[in-house]
């Protein structure tokens, strides 16, 4: 587990990398482009079960914590305590503070939709690499495909990622959610481009 040997400037950071995180998915909630496989299928289930997606995304993380510890108890950390509950409570917050300033129908423009959704997706992207360079804990929903990579290693990591998060997609839009040009560039996108600012710009700040 990763609770030893973690700064306070580390903790600091992890907080403020999934407060952000659920900042920016409030306003790609809103304008509606599609979000993460991860936010699909709980915005879904939130919906279906008339509860705050803080209040879903808790619940499921603690089910899928209880998976993580029994069986890849490594990928645990504060981190992982942080995103289970800060990311979608963080989430229903800035969607109620957005409700008193931003203009109802702002969001009926695609302009307005593109000039949000385009900085607020680089800041997500941004948020996500520092989260993951800080290495001190892993999400419970990003630990399951290592869990099962770990069960059953035969089939390589990538395949049981792909197919964690295809899962979640296709149960999401079950569940009413809607995919859109947001959820591509984050299926296809994301990845790399996540590794690339580690590589470059995180790692090259952290180190200094």
């Amino acid at each position: 587990m990763k609770f030893l040997h973690v700064n306070k400037k580390q903790l600091a950071l992890v907080v403020i990398c999934v407060i952000v995180m659920g900042f920016c998915i409030s306003f790609l909630n809103e304008v509606n482009f599609g979000t993460d496989p991860c936010t699909m299928f709980n915005l879904g289930m939130a919906t279906k079960l008339g509860i705050s997606l803080g209040n879903w995304q808790a619940l499921f993380n603690c089910v899928l914590v209880v998976f993580v510890w029994f069986f890849a108890k490594e990928q645990i950390g504060w981190g992982t305590l942080a995103s289970m509950f800060l990311v979608g409570y963080s989430f229903d917050f800035f969607t109620w503070l957005n409700g008193f300033w931003i203009p109802e129908d702002f969001f009926d423009s695609m302009l307005h939709r593109v000039l949000v959704a385009v900085p607020i997706l680089v800041l997500f992207i941004v948020a996500v690499s520092v989260y993951v360079a800080l290495q001190v804990g892993t999400s419970p929903y990003d630990a399951m495909p290592y869990l099962l990579h770990k069960l059953n290693n035969k089939v390589p990591f990538k395949v049981w990622r792909i197919g964690w998060d295809f899962g979640m997609c296709v149960t999401g839009l079950l569940l009413g959610s809607k995919a859109g040009v947001v959820t591509f560039i984050m299926a296809f996108a994301f990845g790399p481009t996540i590794s690339w600012i580690q590589a470059h710009v995180v790692a090259k700040i952290w180190k200094e």
